[in-house]
Parts: structure tokens; sequence; C-alpha cells
């Protein structure tokens, strides 16, 4: 999209409750163009209830002027009191503003992407005269050569470490490398070849890192060849050492390959993409095909409604997945899409290249297709078990604790701290479908009238910062952001200071328990806190009381593991972080001329002048800065 699409809306302005339903649709086809565009769809609150791309504008919204939809539709119509258009170009931009929009507003009756997360990659690093081999997340800004997507962050970790075993590139930072005397451990268990001290030339590490990136491209057997030809000469030359290194590369470039499973003849890169519907809802199962090699598969659940067909479903898929990922030169799908052309010409316009969609009927992508859908097909089947399960455990819950009815949205609050350091507090949250991962939260604990340890003054300020952001963010209750039930980790101490948080920000018609561990804290025996009411407790074998143990452990173990991370971070924070003016790379400058941190601190002002890049003001900076304290 070379330009900004024009805009022209129309809005609904009227003292009285606005009118809905076809007379309102009709009454803007009456001033529509008949131009390319997007189309919304809003209910009498202004919220965006269906966003639609058209070829021709007039010609589309007049279809929503006639009876005959389906129920879903004809809902959607009822609700409609006024309509938003923005003109483009062209359909192919049409589409494009269509996925963004959709991501974007989530309108209730489009099929939406909920879980649209980034995908790692391998990227051999070559800001360094000796290349390094890495996981990436992100924009691709770093100089480098990149490898993927892979399905997830276990699938980059497991072929790195074969990775390194096979090619033994370095994974060390550039600072780190420079400032060793000695090899470390990765040299030492031959997962590295110990560039850092001299003991491989740079010819033939760069050896190294070709052979890596012609095995991360699909040339893989060729490279096992040759690895297999240098192991039977080093054996008959009677170099067994070497032979056996080499014997130890070949297997671990073999177990990369069978790791990775299923691996195509006749593809060299494309998604596979197979999609699943029963019972109103719909999985979708995405293969990563790179190199000739299955680079891990993930599954989505979009969100649809009984009457959508495949077609629509696979279209909305495509649309929104890619919306920020870079597509394959294939898509192969199990199922058609409404629009394959405008579609092959959207993603060949975002990708620069030519990119194919097909559906094959066929051969070897045929095969790749069905075990594609017959993955989407067990996975949507355990997910409809899983949920049913939830289900009944939801109203187990509500039955238990006295509810209204079942929570749609639980909160689970938990501290974490070492006598009262770096302490965090964290936040998380499930409901029908389970762990909400995507709406966790985390606290860095900030206020310094809290006597460190204090646990309750802890939680009151978790609460606090959680409600005031709550009534600021979703004041009305209409966003699904406000839980049903708070289940907090302790007992009538923690229970009453959350009580109070509450009364003052005046919110008090949440259910809330505390749960504490009972007699001897045995997993078990658990006792559970409600204001005014005596403490009581669940059988030991009841469904519902692992229920409250599982939320509560992982509630525990989100907090752990923030705390853990913030903890890390302020043990290997590096002194020259605080030094005003020195950035990235006037840090790099100093820790490769210093060797360390510690020799920056201990630096005399001549010596820090000598510095490439450092200014004789900065150098008195830096200098000042470490020994004027104290």
């Amino acid at each position: 999209m070379t330009q900004e699409p024009t805009v022209s809306e129309t809005e609904q302005n009227a003292d009285q409750p606005p009118p809905s339903g076809y007379k309102v649709i009709h009454d803007y086809v009456k001033t529509l163009e008949t131009s390319p565009g997007v189309y919304r769809m809003l209910d009498s609150e202004s919220r965006v209830l269906y966003v639609g791309k058209a070829r021709n504008l007039r010609a589309r919204v007049s279809n929503y002027t006639r009876p005959g939809n389906s129920p879903r539709i004809e809902k959607m119509i009822s609700l409609t009191t006024s309509m938003m258009f923005l003109t483009t170009r062209t359909e192919t931009e049409a589409l494009l503003l269509e996925q963004n929009l959709i991501k974007q507003l989530k309108p209730k009756y489009n099929v939406l992407l909920r879980d649209d997360k980034s995908f790692p990659n391998i990227i051999v690093a070559k800001g360094h005269a000796f290349a390094q081999i890495k996981k990436h997340r992100g924009a691709r800004k770093e100089k480098g050569s990149y490898f993927g997507p892979f399905a997830s962050g276990s699938a980059v970790t497991r072929t790195l470490n074969q990775l390194q075993k096979a090619f033994l590139l370095r994974n060390c930072s550039d600072a780190m490398f420079e400032s060793r005397t000695r090899p470390c451990l990765q040299y030492q268990i031959k997962r590295c070849s110990g560039p850092c001290t001299g003991l491989i030339s740079q010819e033939d590490y760069n050896d190294s890192v070709h052979d890596a990136e012609r095995f991360l491209t699909g040339r893989s057997t060729k490279i096992q060849e040759e690895l297999g030809a240098q192991m039977l000469a080093a054996s008959e030359a009677m170099e067994f050492e070497r032979a056996a290194a080499l014997r130890d590369r070949i297997k671990a470039l073999t177990q990369v390959q069978s790791a990775q499973g299923i691996n195509p003849r006749s593809v060299t890169e494309a998604d596979i993409i197979g999609l699943h519907i029963d019972g109103g809802q719909a999985c979708v199962q995405v293969f990563f095909i790179r190199a000739h090699q299955n680079w891990g598969n993930q599954d989505f659940y979009p969100r649809i409604d009984a009457d959508n067909s495949p077609a629509e479903v696979m279209e909305a898929f495509v649309g929104q997945f890619y919306g920020n990922k870079e597509p394959p030169r294939q898509l192969i799908l199990s199922d058609d899409i409404e629009n394959a052309d405008l579609m092959t010409e959207a993603l060949s316009e975002k990708a620069g290249r030519k990119v194919d969609i097909i559906v094959p009927l066929r051969g070897e992508k045929t095969e790749l297709v069905a075990g594609a859908v017959r993955n989407a097909r067990e996975s949507l089947a355990r997910k409809m078990a899983e949920s049913a399960t939830q289900a009944k455990l939801l109203r187990g819950l509500a039955e238990a604790f006295q509810l209204p009815g079942p929570p749609q949205r639980i909160e689970v609050y938990d501290n974490s701290h070492i006598q009262g350091t770096n302490a965090v507090g964290g936040m998380i949250v499930a409901g029908p479908e389970g762990m909400m991962k995507n709406a966790y939260r985390k606290f860095n604990i900030k206020g310094d009238d809290i006597t460190p340890g204090d646990d309750f003054g802890m939680m009151k300020e978790v609460l606090h910062r959680r409600f005031s952001r709550l009534l600021k963010e979703d004041p009305n209750r209409d966003k699904g952001l406000w839980p049903d039930l708070l289940l907090i980790d302790g007992g009538a101490g923690q229970v009453s200071a959350v009580a109070e948080i509450m009364t003052e920000h005046g919110v008090q018609d949440i259910p809330m328990v505390g749960v504490a561990k009972g007699v001897d804290r045995d997993h078990g025996k658990e006792e559970f806190y409600r204001i005014g009411q005596r403490p009581f407790a669940l059988q030991r074998n009841d469904p519902v009381l692992y229920f409250v143990q599982r939320l509560r452990d992982e509630a525990h173990r989100f907090a752990i593991g923030t705390h853990r991370a913030k903890r890390a971070k302020s043990m290997s924070a590096n002194p020259l972080d605080d030094v005003p003016g020195v950035g990235a790379a006037r840090k790099r400058a100093l820790l490769v001329h210093f060797g360390s941190a510690k020799a920056v601190t201990r630096a005399g002002l001549a010596d820090l002048r000598a510095v490439d890049g450092i200014s004789e003001a900065l150098a008195e900076r830096i200098y000042d800065h470490f020994h004027s304290q104290g």
C-alpha cells in the first residue's frame, strides 16, 4: 500500500435513541460510492459489530438491505445503528485494511484469530569477525542470516543445541567473547570450537558457519557426505580423535533431522495449514516447512460462529495470521478460500515476491495437508473435552463458594520476594477456556513505605494498582476485564487487607476468597476465608479442591518466575548502565578495551581517554561517577 486510503465517514447524529436495522443501512447505501473500501457496522454504543471489505462498497452494503440472511447476520443487522466507511484505491488495499481492523477492534461478528503471537527464528549474527548463532524474536534489525520461523522457543533451543554439537559455533555475547582469556565450559563439553582464545582459525570457523547455513537452507545431505568422507580419511590416517569428533558431528546432524519428523521431498518452503470445524468451534493447525525440513507446528482456535463456512474461516485466518508475519513462498491449504486471487496478490505485495496459495488434490502435498487436518481434529477434540471439564469445575466452584453463577474470569494473586528484596506481585487469570496467559500481569512492588517482607502491604499495593486501572479503563464493566472471583494466596489477614482496598475503590460486589495452606501447611488441607464468615474446607478428593490448588500453584509459579527474573537481572546489572551518556556502543567499546566492567570502574582518567569513541568530557564523567561515590 503506497498511500493512505482516503477517508469518507458518515455518522448518525440524533438526540433520541438512533433507529437500527435495514432502514439505517438502506439510508447509507444512497450516499455510497462504487469504489473499493472497508465498512464498519456499529451498535447504539458505537461498538464495532462487524468489519468487512468490498470491491464495490455500494453493491456490497446493499446486500444487507435484503432479508434472507443467516440468523447471525440478521441479528447483526438488527443491532446496527450506524456505519463507517473507508475508501481505498484497490481491493487488495481493502483486504489488508480489513484484516488489520479486525485484529485491532475485535468485532463480535467477525472470525477472529485470538492467539496471534510471534514466532522465534535462528540468526547467524555477522556483526563480528566470528559469527554467533542464537535465537531471535522480533524485527530483523541485526546484521546476519535469519532462518525460521520455528513453531516454539523449545523447537529453536532443541535445534540450536544440536547445531552447536554439529558445527561448534559460539553462542556467547560479543562482550564475553572479547573478555575471555581461556576457553569456557562450552568448549569443554564440545559445543564450541574456542574461537575466543584462538583455538580455531577465522578461516576454519567461517567454513563451519557456511556449513551451518547450508544445513539450515536444506543442503544437509551434502554436508553429511562431506563429513563422512573427512571421517574416513581421518580414520585411515589414524587420526582417531579427529575421526571421533567428526562422527559426533554427523550424529548431531542426524538427531536434528529425526527430531523434525516430517521432512517433505517436494516442498522446499511452505506453511501447511489444516482446518477442522466441529460444534461451532474451529482448530487450525500450521506446520512450518523450511528448506525441506519441518520446523514445528502450532495450533490455533479462532473465534467463529456456527454458520461460518470453512472458506470464510480459512480466509480470515490467513489474512490475520500473516498480518505481522512474512509469508513463505507457498501456502498449502486444506480448504479453498473465497478470494484466493486477491489474497495471493496481497501476500505477494507484502512479501515483495511471488506467494502461491494452493489446495492440493494429489501427491505428497495432499498427504501433508491430511496430516495437518488430522492434528487439527485431534487438538480440537482434546480442547472440547477440556472445555467440558472446565465448565463442570466452574459450576462446582460457584456452588462451593456460593457464587451467583459459574465465574467467567477468575483472578488469582500471589507475591514473591526474599526478605523483602526484588518484591513482585503476580496475577494469573482463568476462565471457561482454561488459563488466559495473555491476561497475566506482573507488578513490581514500588511502595517506599512498605516494610520489607510485609506481605499484607504488598498485596494491598497490587490490588490498589489493579483496581485503579480497571476503574479507569473499563468504568462501565462492559469490556470483559472485570473479575467474577478473586482468589488470594493467604488467610484472614490477606483477605482483610484486600477488602480494605476494595472498599476504598467502592468495589464491594466481587466475591473474594483467601486460600490458606491449613493445618501443618499440608497440600490438601487448604482452608478458605471469606469476609464475615467462618473458614471452611473442602473434601480432600473434591475435584474443585484440586482445581483451586492448580490455580494457586500457577499463581505461585508465575510470581516466583517473575521474582527470579528480576533478581537475576539485578545480579547481572552492569555498573556502566548507570553512567549518563554511556549507551550500548560506548559500553561495548569500554568492555572491549578493558575486558570487564570492573576494570572500567578502576581505570584512570588517561586510560579512559584512550578508548575509541570516548571524549575527554565523557572520560571525566565516567571517572567521576566511579570515584566520587561512597
